[in-house]
This record gives C-alpha cells, sequence and structure tokens, in this order.
C-alpha cells in the first residue's frame, strides 16, 4: 500500500515507518524537521523534507502518489512550552491537521490514524483512565490535541474520512534492533534525561514537584514501550482497512511508574548513583495519568509485550551507549 506518515522522522513516527517499511508497503515520510531527524528514516521510504501547513507541497505529493493511508505525528509536544506560548500550539497543531485534512478530502483519500495524547484527559479522579473518561485538559498541548480529535470526528461526519486516533501514555524504550531511537534536542522525556546522568551528560536530576497526591508524592505516569506502540498502529490501519467503524484507543501499559521510582530503576539498572533536587511544580503537569488498555486489547487484540521497567530502559540505554551523541547529523 502507498502510506504517508506526517511527521515521520520524528521520534515515535520513524518507530511506526520502520514498521511500515519492514511490512514492505511504500511510505512517503513529510517532516519539516523541527524535531525530527532525516536520518532515522528507514529505508527504502521516502523522505520529503516540508511542513504539514504547505497546502501547495501536499497538493503535490497528493497527485504524484495515490494513498492508501495517512499517519499524522506533526506536532508540537511540550507541556510546559505549550503554557508559555499556546498560539505555537495551536498554529501548528491544530492548523498543520486542517490542511492535511483538506487535502485528504480533495483527492478523496479516506483514512487517517491519529497520534493524541494522555494530555486531553487533564486531571481525573478515575485511577485508571478508559475512553470514556470526561476530557478536561490542563495545557494547551492536551487542548490543541483535543481539538484536533474533534476536527477529525466532524471531517468523518462530513467527508467521510475514516480514522482511528490513539491516545498515548508515556512512550520509552528504542528500536529492539538499536537501528532508531529517542533524540529530542533539547529532550524533554523523562527516561532520556534520567539516563543523561549515567552517561556523565548531566549532574543531577531535577523532579518538579513533590506533594503531588501519589505514593510517592511525584507524578505518576504509565509507560508503554515505542515497539508495542508501533504495532498497535498497524493494527489500527488493517482495522480500518477492514470497513469497521472509527474509534479511539487508548495506549498504555495500564501500570503507573511515579518519577521517583523512574530514576530508582535507572540507578539500579545502570549502578550509578543518581542525585536529585526538587523544584516546583510545573504548571500543567497532571498528578497521575494510567490508562486502561480493555478496548484496544478486545477491539484489536492488542497487548504491550514489553510492559516492565527493564525491557524500556535495557532498550532506551542501548541506543544511547551506542549513539551518544544522537543521531550523527543535527538535522
Amino acid at each position: 500500500m502507498n502510506i504517508l506518515v506526517v511527521g515521520g522522522a520524528g521520534y515515535i513516527g520513524s518507530h511506526i515507518v520502520k514498521q511500515l517499511t519492514d511490512s514492505n508497503h511504500n511510505v512517503i515520510v513529510l517532516d519539516n524537521l523541527q524535531t525530527g531527524h532525516a536520518e532515522a528514516v528507514t529505508k527504502p521510504a521516502t523522505f520529503i523534507k516540508g511542513n504539514v501547513k504547505d497546502k501547495s507541497l501536499l497538493r503535490k505529493i497528493f497527485t504524484e502518489t495515490s494513498f492508501d493511508v495517512v499517519f499524522h505525528f506533526a506536532a508540537n509536544s511540550s507541556v510546559e512550552e505549550s503554557m508559555k506560548d499556546p498560539l505555537l500550539y495551536f498554529d501548528n497543531n491544530v492548523s498543520g491537521l486542517i490542511a492535511l485534512l483538506e487535502i485528504m478530502n480533495e483527492f478523496a483519500v479516506k483514512t487517517i490514524i491519529f497520534s493524541s495524547t494522555a494530555a486531553v484527559y487533564g486531571d481525573t479522579p478515575e485511577e485508571v483512565i478508559t475512553e470514556d473518561t470526561v476530557t478536561i485538559p490542563k495545557n494547551p498541548y492536551g487542548e490543541s490535541k483535543r481539538m484536533m480529535e474533534q476536527i477529525i470526528q466532524w471531517c468523518h461526519t462530513a467527508y467521510n474520512i475514516n480514522y482511528v486516533v490513539l491516545r498515548y501514555f508515556n512512550v520509552a524504550g528504542a528500536d529492539l534492533a538499536g537501528i532508531i531511537g529517542e533524540d529530542h534536542r533539547p529532550e524533554t522525556h523523562l527516561i532520556p534525561i534520567v539516563l543523561q546522568v549515567p552517561l556523565e551528560k548531566r549532574e543531577f536530576i531535577t523532579i518538579f514537584g513533590n506533594d503531588y497526591d501519589t505514593k510517592d508524592g511525584t507524578t505518576v505516569r504509565d509507560y508503554v514501550h515505542v515497539v508495542d506502540l508501533a504495532t498497535a498502529h498497524l493494527l489500527a490501519m488493517d482495522y480500518l482497512l477492514e470497513g469497521k467503524e472509527s474509534t479511539i484507543f487508548n495506549i498504555g501499559s495500564s501500570t503507573g511508574f511515579s518519577t521517583l521510582e523512574i530514576i530508582n530503576k535507572v540507578e539500579e539498572y545502570t549502578g550509578k548513583k543518581i542525585p536529585i533536587r526538587y523544584g516546583s511544580r510545573r504548571e500543567g503537569d497532571p498528578h497521575s495519568l494510567i490508562a486502561s488498555s480493555k478496548k484496544i486489547e478486545a477491539v484489536l487484540g492488542w497487548k504491550p509485550h514489553y510492559t516492565d521497567l527493564d525491557a524500556i530502559i535495557d532498550s532506551a540505554w542501548k541506543w544511547h551507549i551506542n549513539h551518544p551523541d544522537g543521531y550523527e547529523n543535527d538535522c
């Protein structure tokens, strides 16, 4: 099949591209390399540098290739940054999706897999979050993703564009063969930041808030291995192409780990002490986000294989050890 992956040079998108190319699909990647790396795009996928908001470029791409499926990963994704510059998030995330959907509709491409986030839920009293949990985002990033979900749903109603929305919880780890991994500049995700201490790239870890309503006062998150996440995307694609109903799925391990537990586990794995300092809470951070993955298991048969922290940390550590400076060319 012909598949367009928008944002396919980023951390998550590149892992989906690898699984798609390994499955012998014809993959075209569009990415502006704001946070992605051309090196992360697995060949023989075709890489095009460009912005999803550029409708002239999109029209050219859709004219040259008749796509069966579109995957959307192109979005700014930092909670902290979104609190400081919400317009950036609404412009890039929401406007970019609208441009893509307009061109999809123009060329009668009717299938999209959309990368969403647990940030749409905000703080919730529910211990384990289902797809029916009320969405009340606490930050502009989560709000932009909720808006994007709603836009897709209305496009389904009006234009018969079919969709699967995948709400990720915390994604971590790296390709098991060590070919691709996580390389953000600057890094914003917890596990690679913690690994920077034993890699001697930072001296200590700052924990933002130790007075949350959690088991040790630090925020709790549900971690899913990026390889399991990629597998879920391919299952979602097959599901839609079988003519099944558009829907939303959570993707997580249904297990919560606190920030402090992550740090302790990295210490245990690497055998190196990680000094800690405590800072103030970051505005917009929910206290706990743990997924129920019962729906995706029941409907798609998806189960995470790499559910323990050791597997996640092991693959991430091997990537960073073998790529101490990330991808060679900082694109």
